[in-house]
């Protein structure tokens, strides 16, 4: 197996052939025995032409400027498993939050994680979102008036008794002071489609290309220390006005960031166990 060095060596070395000669073909070589490819490599030779059996990866890494060689990172099986269980036990403190501090959070910091959050996969690389972060106090108190009166709708007839039951143990009503407390808020937009020019060109999986990187964003928020929690109104479209966003994003979380007050609780709450969230197909 080439280790690193000598796989990028590799790879421009055939960089080198597809460039000076005047064609080249690629073909499966699926079927043939080793004596028989050692047959066809000789004839070939004795025609002046170059044989080389390559992945169709590295093949493809040389011939297009769109692949790159992906530098993995070799960690043994045991550090693997000590990282997993170290990074389990750190997200497991993680909470959802709702007594902020109004403790300054810098703009790099907000930028770090959004950009974090930016890593995620997306349906055909296409990212269809927009971070919107808003430190802006006249802004803040907007969206808080916007999102209380939407709230109050939902605890005063919207919401089934069945789900208000439910909400009882987070002792949540339609008073959303965290929105102007909070130092910063992170509105996540999601781009159904994106503009080339005039002409509409869409996304794919959008719901699930933003939800993957909102879960990074909150993964990210927690390691920098900080706190967070997931704010859905419904409905969101005052966000879009709010912000003036273009008619392509629509409203998809809003997210207060800061740091917890001193005294801040939290609802004693357990999560599920294993037996319950993982079922192995061996």
């Amino acid at each position: 197996m080439m280790n690193k060095e000598q796989k990028k060596n590799y790879i421009s070395e055939m960089e080198v052939q597809f460039q000076n000669n005047e064609s080249v073909l690629v073909t499966h070589y699926q079927g043939l025995t080793m004596p028989q490819l050692d047959e066809l490599r000789a004839q070939m030779r004795e025609k002046g032409i170059i044989f080389k059996i390559t992945k169709n990866r590295i093949t493809k890494m040389a011939h297009s400027d769109s692949f790159i060689p992906y530098e993995a990172q070799r960690i043994s099986g045991k550090e693997s498993a000590k990282r997993s269980a170290d990074y389990r036990a750190y997200m497991d403190q993680r909470r959802s939050i709702r007594f902020f501090s109004n403790k300054p959070v810098s703009e790099e910091v907000i930028k770090n994680l959004i950009m974090a959050a930016s890593t995620a996969p997306s349906g055909a690389h296409k990212q269809p979102w927009t971070f919107c972060a808003v430190s802006n106090s006249e802004i803040k108190t907007a969206i808080r008036k916007a999102a209380e009166e939407e709230e109050y709708k939902s605890y005063h007839g919207r919401m089934s008794e069945e789900w208000i039951e439910d909400l009882k143990p987070f002792g949540t009503d339609w008073h959303k002071e965290f929105l102007t407390v909070a130092p910063w808020l992170i509105i996540v937009f999601k781009k159904a489609f994106d503009y080339d020019g005039e002409e509409k060109r869409k996304n794919y999986y959008v719901n699930e290309s933003v939800g993957i990187a909102a879960g990074i964003l909150i993964s990210a928020i927690h390691n920098a220390g900080l706190v967070t929690l997931t704010h859905t109104p419904s409905p969101m479209n005052f966000l879009q006005k709010i912000l003036e966003r273009p008619d392509n994003e629509r409203p998809f979380l809003l997210l207060p960031i800061g740091y917890p007050i001193d005294d801040a609780v939290v609802p004693l709450l357990e999560r599920k166990n294993e037996q319950e969230v993982i079922k192995y197909y061996k």
